[in-house]
């Protein structure tokens, strides 16, 4: 079975979700293991696709990038 598509904003959605369940006190050790878990997947996968973003961002003004200076994308 083909796993459906998230968008990601959907992603950014659920990992505040993700942290707001894990900053509360009613979470227990199991659950909070699971979420943690899901969360390390969505961040790769939301940085994977921050930085294909930023290639095509990067490819399309290198074109046009003679007189425009490179920004620095990185979230650090």
């Amino acid at each position: 079975m083909a796993k459906k598509s998230v968008s990601i904003e959907e992603s950014l959605d659920r990992l505040e979700q993700i942290v707001d369940s894990l900053e509360s006190d009613q979470t227990r050790l199991a659950e909070a293991v699971k979420l943690y878990e899901e969360g390390v997947k969505l961040a790769e996968t939301c940085r994977k696709e921050l930085e294909q973003a930023e290639l095509k961002v990067t490819q399309l003004m290198g074109d046009r990038a003679d007189n425009v200076r490179e920004t620095d994308f990185s979230f650090e």
